[in-house]
């Protein structure tokens, strides 16, 4: 089974072609970064132009990396949300009409569940296994129990981890996007030259609280002036510290959960963009060692928005006996949680 994935939630404009053997035959991204540069963040109305202009020439790219034609296609899944809506149109009506003119089954894809499910591909994962998501606009825990099926932990009460990376980038002048200048600053930092705040360590739930974190990242640059690069440094390396401390405590409440929830240890998947920081990885590796699991991570380039992970959950769903109608509609807003997994499907696996 041949799946076509189309990606434009936000600004990477995205096509791949995945097997259901696992096999990545095409994963193309074109990332937008020198059109949004100059306004510092990703601009709606640029980002969906800028899809219209490549997401076609894109998929013929693709198709010819993969060595196949339309006719070679089983199904075609393409993201519905969450997302800029404009730029989630794009890939949604161009993938419908691939499937209308083709008569191919056609998956209206969850952005996150895409993230939830890449390390069944990368790492032919089992169910169940925990979920840390991480990205620029979401950061929760949550337990993946299969496919529509997914028990939240806990969430952000205010901002998601990337856009707090992103804001203290733009507080440091540091280049744009905001998470992998961070992380290139820190190398040079010492992690321990300003104490930051951690938001919600210690308390035994599994949310998070990051706007707290920025406004103290903001106050100490305003104390300090004029920055030179050791300040920046050291204010990225105290910060990226501060975020993985927060993220480490809560996980670890969400781990001892799972297990009572399920009676396993874990494995812990990360997942999402700000999954691609080093520091993170190696932090959230101690952890899952000390609690006598693994960490399951994703290549960083199947952390940052992608269409095969989009395949790969329409491969998911198509495997199950699952498309949608091609009136399904786009979304700016689909929480994970109100994704359903037929009746049928359950009690075959309890």
């Amino acid at each position: 089974m041949l799946v076509l994935g189309l990606e434009s939630s936000c600004d990477e404009t995205a096509v791949a072609l995945v097997n259901d053997a696992g096999e990545v035959r095409a994963n193309l991204v074109l990332s937008q970064l020198a059109e949004h540069r100059p306004y510092g963040g990703v601009v709606p109305e640029i980002a969906a132009r800028s899809h219209l202009d490549h997401l076609d020439g894109l998929i013929v790219k693709a198709l010819q990396e993969a060595g196949v034609g339309f006719d070679d296609l089983d199904g075609v899944a393409a993201t519905l949300g969450p997302g800029l809506i404009g730029g989630v149109l794009v890939a949604a009506m161009t993938g419908k009409a691939i499937a209308a003119a083709r008569a191919l089954p056609f998956v209206a894809v969850n952005h996150l569940e895409g993230h939830a499910l890449t390390a069944r591909l990368t790492d032919g994962l089992d169910f169940p296994y925990l979920l840390l998501l991480v990205s620029g606009g979401h950061c929760q825990l949550l337990a993946v129990e299969g496919v529509g099926c997914y028990r939240r932990y806990g969430g952000t009460i205010d901002d998601a981890v990337g856009e707090a990376f992103d804001k203290t980038a733009k507080l440091l002048a540091l280049d744009y996007p905001g998470g992998p200048a961070v992380e290139r600053a820190a190398q040079e930092g010492d992690p321990e030259r300003f104490v930051l705040p951690r938001p919600l360590k210690g308390r035994p739930d599994c949310d998070f609280s990051f706007s707290g974190l920025k406004t103290a990242v903001r106050q100490q640059a305003e104390r300090l002036g004029d920055l030179s690069p050791r300040d920046r440094a050291d204010l990225a390396a105290s910060f990226q510290a501060s975020v993985a401390d927060v993220l480490v405590d809560r996980s670890r409440n969400a781990l001892a959960r799972f297990r009572r929830d399920t009676g396993q240890p874990g494995p812990l998947v990360v997942a999402g963009g700000v999954a691609a920081n080093r520091n993170l990885r190696q932090a959230l590796a101690a952890l899952t060692e000390a609690e006598g699991t693994v960490l399951v991570a994703p290549p960083p380039k199947l952390c940052t928005d992608n269409a095969a992970m989009i395949a790969w959950a329409g491969l998911e769903r198509l495997r199950l006996g699952q498309s949608d109608p091609l009136n399904a509609r786009a979304r700016p807003r689909w929480p994970l949680e109100e994704l359903r997994t037929p009746e049928s499907e359950l009690e075959a696996r309890s």
